[in-house]
């Protein structure tokens, strides 16, 4: 990289011209003033971002030698706790509070529903995601496994109907009429300031006329119908002349739903960026998304098309007046955790900048274009989410980091929102106490099933051997530890404030499950919960039409708050005695996920992709997922369930696999023919067999060095 000095920093050519050239223009920031700011708050704050870092070093060796010496007895769960508290692993809980957070846009407070996660990187993909606050539910269902059957694509008019039945039903349920089903129904209208839906001539009305919000038209035929039901907007399309409508007996052509409401945009575990030029290129993805002109063109059957963000929708209210709603999902940026550095800028000693330091002013600074334009936020916030902190402390040092950002940027204070994830353990058991570290920007917290295992099996790594991956998820720690998160966050009065969010579902082709499973998730409190796709926004927000996510939180603030002493219970297995055959099972799953990942991470620069497992089933992997993999073979190999020997030779067998498997692809290199060279190979070996002493277990900094060690040769 070309780097150039300024102000006692080395800063790379490429991102030193895009905050000068392309961030900075259009604000009110100087580029001088900033760079003198900026590198007198970078070098006061890297050193406690190091000590930090340190300190979890510090309390891992703790635990560690107490695991160790008490070993050959059963776990003693108060003398735990005790030791816990001792090393400030577990803090005092102070005295309760409210949050405290103000101007915060609708789609955190009060609305619930669906929420995506798309990598920063891919312009197309962010686009589509912004774009997924509105979508089709005909299209959904269409192409989708939720209606059952084989179908022809292009168009199936028997497919169409039943899709067109399946909604009926849904507006039965979520808009029942007073005395008819939505399927009876020929004519739509609009009489003074009601809703008129016609049988036979014969007039029928809502339920509750207050659903009815506004149309599109004329009000003896209008085009479209705007509909609401637990703060969600539903527009019922109208148009005769379409395939769809031709068949309809109301002319419906589509059912558009209000869908992903936010969409955290990722900086993180999502993507491959190890240096400027990747750096580069995802801040210039955010720049463009707060100054809205991100623009996105490419070929698809044949054509060009330019995908831009959607306007807003606008309608004539019941009583006459404009109505304007969002076009877009509220944005929310991933920054990178505390634990990596950056080449992208060196400091004073030649140390390499902190990444999470970086990207907090870097990605506020883009935003302050929204300031003026409101494309996004229209109470003039910053919306961060913020990962893998370990406690209280590094969620005040957080703080610390926003204040220090919006005094360089000449911002409010508060202005930059926070949200906190709660995937690490000591976050988990200190949650309320890292809640009040931010009570005044706080807006989010959720719960990361698989970083919080991986950290689970890190943490407790010299218990003993842990159970299998597939067992985690009915463990005790892990039902206790979701509860707990919606207890904490609904007694610090995150209800009608702040989100609280659910993890992914990671089978994109597998919707007909996630229909029947992921109701759980506002079931359980969660006014957000993740999803991998805009098609799975769309029918994951029918989810929160049947359950009103505020009144299960009034009711969930009344039943007994989960305990510190079940989440604390450790998933080790209890004097195992599987068999080869299981052991290698497991250990063949896990490592074609790992090499599955990690050959597209390395080779060619995919932070996020959709990886065949062992059944050839489609998984969403990330980051996350590779954590847990590859710490739960470490942790066998560290207690003898497996040899190095051994996970050698799945490891080889799986790459073959893994390379069967990306066949169609131009761009893929193979492993299997030269193991000793495939740098990927390496990657996913060494993530396994140095998944010991890996920092909280964390997969960044080998994948990091590999990637580095690619790209120099590409």
């Amino acid at each position: 990289m070309k780097m150039l000095e300024k102000n006692g920093l080395k800063i790379s050519s490429s991102l030193f011209e895009f905050i000068n050239n392309e961030a900075i223009p259009g604000t009110n920031i100087k580029a001088e003033e900033f760079w003198d700011k900026f590198s007198k708050a970078v070098h006061a704050l890297s050193p406690t971002n190091r000590n930090l870092i340190e300190e979890r070093e510090i309390i891992q060796k703790k635990i560690d030698a107490w695991h160790k010496s008490n070993n050959d007895k059963e776990l003693n769960k108060i003398e735990y706790i005790n030791f816990l508290k001792s090393i400030n692993y577990i803090v005092r809980e102070e005295s309760d509070f409210d949050i405290q957070t103000s101007n915060v846009d609708k789609e955190i407070s009060s609305i619930a529903g669906p929420q995506l996660v798309v990598p920063v990187d891919n312009s197309r993909y962010a686009l589509n995601a912004a774009n997924a606050r509105w979508g089709s539910l005909y299209d959904a269902l269409y192409g989708t496994d939720v209606i059952s059957g084989n179908f022809d694509k292009n168009w199936d008019s028997k497919r169409a109907k039943t899709v067109i039945n399946y909604v009926r039903d849904f507006l039965d349920e979520s808009f029942p009429l007073l005395s008819k089903s939505w399927k009876e129904i020929s004519k739509i209208q609009v009489e003074e300031e009601k809703l008129i839906l016609l049988s036979n001539s014969e007039k029928y009305f809502l339920k509750s006329n207050d659903q009815f919000i506004g149309y599109n038209g004329s009000k003896d035929n209008p085009n479209s119908i705007l509909i609401k039901n637990n703060n969600l907007h539903v527009d019922l399309l109208i148009n005769p002349s379409t395939p769809v409508g031709e068949i309809d007996k109301a002319s419906i052509s589509d059912v558009v739903v209000e869908s992903a409401l936010s969409t955290i945009v990722d900086n993180e575990d999502s993507v491959a960026a190890v240096d400027a030029s990747d750096k580069v290129k995802c801040y210039r993805n955010w720049l463009g998304l707060m100054k809205g002109d991100l623009t996105s063109t490419f070929k698809k059957n044949g054509k060009t098309i330019k995908r831009k963000l959607n306007p807003d929708r606008t309608y004539t209210s019941k009583e006459g007046k404009k109505i304007i709603l969002h076009g877009r999902a509220l944005l929310l940026n991933r920054n990178v955790g505390h634990l990596m550095t950056n080449p992208s800028i060196l400091l004073k000693d030649g140390s390499e900048i902190p990444e999470g330091i970086m990207d907090a002013f870097i990605s506020s600074l883009c935003a302050l274009h929204d300031f003026k334009n409101k494309k996004n936020s229209r109470t003039a916030s910053v919306y961060i989410v913020k990962p893998k902190m370990h406690g209280p402390e590094e969620v005040k040092f957080t703080n610390t980091l926003f204040e220090k950002v919006e005094d360089t940027l000449g911002i409010k204070k508060y202005s930059i929102k926070v949200g906190i994830m709660d995937e690490e353990r000591r976050t988990t058991v200190n949650l309320k106490e890292c809640i009040r570290q931010v009570k005044n920007r706080i807006v989010f917290i959720n719960t990361g099933f698989l970083d919080r295992t991986g950290d689970e099996m890190h943490t407790s790594f010299e218990a003993g051997p842990m159970i299998f991956k597939g067992d985690m998820k009915k463990s005790t720690w892990l039902n206790s530890y979701e509860n707990w998160n919606v207890d904490i966050g609904l007694n610090c009065g995150f209800s009608g404030k702040a989100q609280i969010g659910k993890g992914m579902w990671a089978m994109p082709d597998q919707m007909a499950n996630m229909m029947e499973q992921k109701i759980n998730h506002p079931k359980s409190g969660a006014n957000c919960a993740w999803v991998p796709s805009p098609t799975a926004a769309t029918l994951h927000s029918l989810h929160y039409h049947k359950v009103s996510v505020f009144d299960e939180q009034k009711k969930i603030k009344l039943r007994k708050k989960a305990s510190v002493e079940n989440i604390l219970e450790i998933p080790k297995a209890d004097r195992p005695n599987w068999s080869v055959e299981d052991i290698n099972r497991e250990l063949e799953n896990n490592a074609q996920g790992i090499l599955g990942y990690v050959v597209r991470w390395i080779d060619q620069g995919v932070g996020c992709s959709k990886v065949p497992d062992i059944n050839n089933i489609g998984l969403m992997e990330d980051r996350a997922t590779l954590r847990i993999s590859s710490q739960h073979i470490a942790n066998w190999l560290h207690h003898g369930i497996c040899s190095k020997d051994q996970v050698m030779n799945v490891m080889k067998k799986m790459a073959a696999i893994v390379d069967e498997q990306n066949r169609n692809d131009p761009h893929y290199k193979k492993m299997s023919n030269d193991f000793e060279k495939s740098i990927a190979f390496s990657a996913a070996c060494d993530l396994v067999f140095k998944g010991r002493v890996q920092p909280s277990g964390y997969t960044e900094p080998l994948l990091h060095q590999k990637r580095l060690e690619k790209k120099a040769l590409i």
